[in-house]
């Protein structure tokens, strides 16, 4: 049995296969990935290139009976497709299906008789509800999702896959590498680092606001005005039925020829209606193409800039960029590449719309897991960080849930909640210390009892990791019997390149110290004072409180330590006057 890649795309889909060390690609008719397009007309569905074809109308979504990219419509309840409720996941499963029979058509056919599930490669920014209907979606098109990779990583490993990788490894140890996918629906960012046999993932962005049906778009829109404006029309002139349609594909074919040509001539017969010269014919040349898309490539050209400006890295300390998806193939883009990080540090690989089916295929040929790249850690009082899943531990594959309990206690009940903060350090990796800079991700609060002592309230933890990608923490109060849940869906994870990840995360050492000092902050967030711990230490009670629960504690020939003393005397109420010991009011000293 065998399991493939699939680049399921915005705009356009691909299968992946590896045979005798080499991906073989699964194109349509005409030698392209498959358009992600569905049709329905009564009972019959159209998918694919024709209904494509079909479209009347310009720009992603439903038009009449057709839909364009319907991923982005997952986690919504429900689309009306002419008058006609269905359920986004069935939709999308009407395009996977259509996918893996157009895959299975033909010579190269025989090679997919006996797949058993598929890796699935997924945007960065794919929430962990869309990840649920995505894989439910695959489910009823009988392709279990073996796991998910995303984009960039699953691009990069199909490039390191394709060179020596030894050398590779060696020539890029722990060194930054930018990889993006700058496709038709979505800009993808993820700044890697491989360590070891390891590609980790530093931190990802992505947005869907330059894809490059935007660009198409945006195009089009600007050549109509000039047409009109040329030609006297009036800004209201109408355009024959599907005309927009014809003209939206002759401009993406335009910028994909600009690619390699000075010029391209776009024409449409029978654009405009109800004019003298209803043909639509326009010569572009790179030169006002780049114009037009200037103020989209600036805005993508932001996201470089911010995810190196976010990971604390200039563009000179990356050691390469890798560049996939169509757009990379802009001369402006690589340009711009090139000017950012320098010619010989930015790849362009062959293929760039097929490196992710491939990479995804390679991952499931070589049977490669997925590790989680950070610490995820809970914050305890004295802002000590207890790790609730280490860096290196392996992420559970289809039907598999990884989970973990922890029994806790409450430091200050005062205020009658405790507070858990999730938190993960910035540094991928287990080389973590207590000084270094941490992302908060989620916090919970539950109710306690206000009336117990420190220590007396017992708190309970459980964590989990699906086949989802997602890390969902339930924290309880055994006292009040309250409850608070959270999920996180944005992790950085970890691609080995030899064989399947190990079960690391079991066996290494905590390498997160435990007495450090508070963890930086980025402006304007929020910062709770942790009053969870995992053990029973009178250390990590605030002095205030523990004097009124334990005045023996303080007893000078006791040494208790400096801080809590400090606490005690600062927030103690003055002896005299029983003002607070900062009030101005206080004239007893």
């Amino acid at each position: 049995m065998s399991v493939i890649g699939f680049d399921f795309g915005t705009t356009n889909s691909l299968i992946s296969i590896i045979r005798g060390g080499t991906p073989i690609n699964f194109f349509d008719d005409v030698g392209q990935p498959i358009p992600s397009v569905v049709c329905y007309e009564g009972a019959a569905k159209i998918v694919g290139r024709e209904a494509k074809q079909r479209l009347t109308q310009a720009g992603l979504g439903v038009h009449g009976n057709v839909v364009r990219s319907p991923k982005m419509y997952l986690g919504g309840e429900s689309l009306f497709i002419e008058g006609i409720e269905r359920s986004p996941v069935d939709v999308v499963s009407d395009v996977v299906q259509h996918v893996i029979l157009e895959a299975k058509k033909g010579g190269r056919g025989r090679e997919l008789q006996d797949i058993s599930g598929a890796v699935v490669t997924i945007p960065v920014d794919m929430n962990g509800l869309r990840r649920r209907k995505l894989r439910d979606a695959f489910r009823l098109a009988d392709l279990p999702i073996v796991q998910f990779v995303h984009e960039p990583p699953a691009a990069l490993y199909g490039y390191f896959r394709s060179h020596d990788v030894k050398e590779m490894l060696r020539r890029y140890e722990r060194k930054p590498i930018l990889v993006f996918d700058w496709g038709g629906g979505t800009l993808d960012l993820t700044l890697c680092r491989p360590t070891g046999q390891t590609l980790l993932q530093l931190m990802n962005d992505g947005t869907d606001e330059v894809g490059g049906d935007v660009f198409d778009e945006t195009i089009m829109n600007r050549l109509i005005h000039a047409v009109a404006g040329k030609h006297g029309y009036e800004s209201t002139v109408d355009f024959q039925l599907g005309a927009k349609s014809r003209l939206l594909d002759s401009c993406e074919r335009a910028k994909i020829d600009l690619s390699s040509r000075t010029n391209a001539a776009i024409y449409v017969p029978n654009f405009f209606r109800g004019v003298s010269d209803e043909d639509f014919d326009y010569t572009l040349d790179q030169t006002e193409l780049e114009m037009i898309v200037k103020p989209l490539l600036d805005k993508g050209f932001k996201r470089i800039e911010k995810i190196l400006r976010d990971a604390d890295f200039a563009p000179e300390q990356v050691a390469l960029c890798v560049a996939t998806g169509g757009m990379s193939n802009m001369p402006a883009v690589r340009r711009r590449l090139h000017e950012l990080f320098g010619a010989e540090r930015v790849q362009v690989p062959d293929g760039t719309a097929t490196l992710i089916a491939e990479g995804a295929a390679r991952i499931a040929a070589d049977k490669v897991g997925l590790s989680i790249a950070k610490n995820i850690e809970l914050v305890l009082a004295r802002n000590s960080y207890f790790p609730l899943v280490k860096a290196g531990t392996a992420m559970p594959r289809e039907g598999e849930v990884l989970t973990s309990n922890f029994h806790l206690y409450c430091t200050d009940p005062r205020d009658g909640v405790a507070k858990f903060q999730i938190c993960s350090p910035l540094r991928s990796g287990h080389a973590v210390l207590a000084s270094d800079s941490r992302s908060h991700l989620e916090h919970l609060t539950i109710k306690v009892d206000t009336k117990a002592h420190a220590f007396q309230e017992r708190l309970e933890l459980d964590v989990s990791i699906n086949d989802d990608l997602i890390f969902d923490a339930h924290a309880r109060s055994l006292n009040k019997k309250d409850e608070d849940r959270i999920e996180v869906h944005n992790l950085e994870f970890g691609l080995h390149l030899t064989a399947s990840v190990s079960e690391q995360g079991d066996s290494e050492e905590t390498l997160v110290e435990e007495n450090g000092q508070p963890t930086q902050n980025e402006k304007g967030s929020l910062s709770l004072r942790a009053n969870v711990s995992d053990r029973e230490d009178p250390a990590l009670v605030p002095g205030e409180y523990l004097q009124s629960i334990d005045p023996v504690y303080f007893d000078s020939r006791s040494n208790p330590p400096k801080q809590q003393v400090e606490e005690l005397l600062y927030y103690a109420p003055c002896s005299g006057c029983g003002l607070a010991a900062n009030d101005p009011k206080c004239r007893c000293g």
